[in-house]
């Protein structure tokens, strides 16, 4: 089933690419800074003379205030709009590279990854939302997806620029280096960025409060659209986030015995497999409506395939072939995680969708926080049995996997009658238009 026009759609054009561009680089930059200890995690652990657990607690604070401020952040968005939020963002995970890139103890190298994830929070559900505002909803899965392209390029910026930087550079030079890069999209955003095009102002919503804030909620959680949303980004996008976050260079090179540089190599496959996978996601799912659901299982069967192949492997080390056929199925869970919205979206108004998708964004970040913390603790606890300590992860696909399967049906059946609905009300409006023309 292919996606319709609605009415009332923003017009989209090169405006919209222009404004929407903007708030892209904006997320580009904040995953910069938030994966940037991926491939910094053995000079952390050097340079704060601290072990696997400690170690793994930077990126499981990092991601707890993200996934904590989700719900927050789309309120705030619906309420205050996307440029606002933005820069209030950028503000903060600048300040918090910044307070990381001179940090010296552990303390306050801890406190400034929390402000980072903070302002981080800020960012994805912003552009989620600025794309709704400029674009066809046609077009909504395609802008999801770009979105993430965005935030892939910067992932990329990190496992090849940031990597060798560090090791030329030093810490503190490469960390307030990404830190300058932020106070430059705080500036754009300041310049060119706005909410929505001219004559397409949303309907003035009421405000009251708490009382509010619990009606948006509860509204947006009643929806099993947005349940599904939420364990379907819960069930695929953990596995390649922790591996790119944390634990896959520590893994390549402590456990399979692979020199850095082609550590880093891996690293990147599985962020251009992740680019590669999110376009063609996205024009899929743009034209079929219904290879989302597909495509979510293949995803998460695939991962689990590849992980039991990987870790059952005999032998201390697995090939390099294998290594890189797992980096590719890795660079799926991105994007399968994208699908996600696209369950969300249709379940919500425009004037809901933030709240929605902050909600449909904490599964994910709630999945690899769990996932960083059961590494880092049976890593110590094994002696760095990295076999027994990525086992976690089958658990928590199994979690979702179970929710996803219970919610489907309900969630498709309500879109069906949604859809059914609205082209009903076309006819009537037509039908009204041609009456009055007569």
């Amino acid at each position: 089933m292919t996606a319709r026009s609605l009415p009332g759609d923003p017009p989209g054009g090169k405006r919209a690419v222009l404004v929407w561009g903007v708030g892209t680089m904006v997320y580009l930059v904040a995953v910069v800074h938030r994966t940037s200890l991926g491939v910094a995690g053995i000079d952390a652990a050097d340079r704060f003379h601290i072990g696997a657990s400690a170690l793994s607690s930077f990126s499981i604070l990092q991601v707890l205030v993200y996934a904590g401020m989700q719900i927050p952040v789309g309120l705030l968005v619906d309420r205050l709009g996307t440029k606002r939020v933005l820069m209030l963002g950028a503000v903060l995970f600048t300040s918090g590279q910044l307070a990381f890139a001179l940090s010296h103890s552990y303390g306050m190298a801890l406190a400034a990854r929390a402000v980072l994830g903070c302002g981080d929070a800020m960012t994805f559900v912003s552009v989620l939302r600025l794309g709704s505002r400029w674009f066809p909803a046609r077009r909504g899965p395609m802008i999801a997806q770009g979105a993430a392209l965005f935030g892939v390029a910067g992932n990329l910026v990190s496992t090849v620029a940031l990597s060798r930087l560090l090791h030329s550079a030093g810490w503190t030079p490469t960390f307030l280096g990404t830190a300058v890069g932020g106070a430059f999209v705080l500036l754009l955003v300041a310049l060119f960025l706005k909410d929505h095009p001219e004559g397409y102002e949303p309907a003035p919503a009421e405000h009251s409060g708490l009382a509010f804030v619990r009606r948006q909620i509860a509204a947006s959680w009643a929806e099993p659209g947005t349940r599904l949303g939420m364990w379907t980004h819960f069930t695929t996008q953990f596995s390649g986030m922790v591996f790119l976050l944390l634990w896959g260079l520590p893994y390549l090179v402590e456990d399979q015995g692979l020199g850095r540089g082609t550590a880093g190599s891996l690293l990147t496959l599985v962020v251009l497999a992740n680019m590669v996978f999110g376009m063609v996601f996205g024009q899929l799912i743009s034209r079929h409506r219904g290879a989302r659901m597909p495509l979510t299982l293949g995803v998460i069967g695939a991962t689990a395939a590849m992980w039991a192949v990987v870790l059952g492997w005999p032998g201390g080390q697995d090939p390099t072939w294998l290594l890189v056929l797992l980096c590719v199925v890795l660079g799926a869970c991105g994007p399968g995680s994208m699908i996600g919205f696209d369950f969300a979206r249709p379940a919500n108004p425009p004037e809901r969708f933030g709240t929605a998708s902050g909600i449909v964004n904490i599964g994910g970040f709630t999945a690899s926080m769990l996932t960083l913390l059961a590494v880092g603790v049976l890593l110590d606890a094994t002696g760095d049995n990295y076999r027994v300590a990525w086992s976690s992860v089958f658990v928590l696909q199994a979690v979702g996997t179970v929710q996803i399967l219970r919610l489907r049906r309900h969630s498709e059946r309500l879109e069906r009658e949604r859809i059914a609905a609205s082209r009903v009300e076309s006819v009537h409006r037509s039908s009204a238009a041609a009456g009055s023309g007569a």
